[in-house]
């Protein structure tokens, strides 16, 4: 369950998102709305039954994809002169970053994660990456062994897993259904 302090004016921040054209509300407004002790709490009731139903609302889906020209193109007859921006529900983007916080919290909390876990976390970067691969090619140096690395980009991994036993694999260790 969300408590009423759980979403807070961090989870909108407006630097890391675009603005929803698709409906009127957008982040300004949305701030302005969790202010209102009435208004967070039927947002955080609706965040809490969609966890209780086990249900994303097709409304927090919806999206539309807008294409804006890269500037100073010699020629914008092909696809890499333009950039596609993806906007989605603002309501829906909010409860969603309110799952993706707690998620990650209660999952570092417990160890759950390898704590040379840098990806996807917050505050890691890929600073924090380089100085973890230089650590470890020095301690291969040292050793007098040769160091080597793959690196592969596993950003649809996530589709690819079965979601039924994933939660299944989160309800052993702790976590509600």
């Amino acid at each position: 369950m969300l408590l009423l302090s759980t979403i807070t004016h961090q989870h909108l921040d407006l630097t890391s998102f675009h603005g929803d054209i698709l409906k009127v509300l957008s982040w300004g407004y949305l701030k302005s709305i969790i202010k209102d002790k009435t208004c967070l709490s039927n947002i955080i009731t609706i965040a809490n039954a969609c966890f209780d139903l086990g249900h994303w609302p097709n409304h927090f889906k919806n999206s539309m994809t807008i294409v804006i020209p890269k500037p100073n193109k010699m020629s914008y007859d092909s696809l890499k002169s333009f950039r596609f921006i993806v906007l989605l529900n603002m309501l829906g983007k909010l409860i969603k970053k309110v799952i993706s916080d707690r998620l990650q919290f209660h999952v570092i909390s417990n160890n759950f994660i390898y704590q040379s876990q840098l990806g996807g976390l917050k505050f890691k970067s890929t600073t924090d990456a380089g100085i973890v691969l230089t650590h470890f090619i020095h301690i291969g140096w040292i050793k007098n062994m040769s160091a080597s690395f793959l690196a592969f980009d596993i950003a649809q991994f996530f589709l690819l897993l079965n979601h039924h036993l994933l939660a299944l694999i989160l309800g052993k260790v702790g976590f509600d259904p």
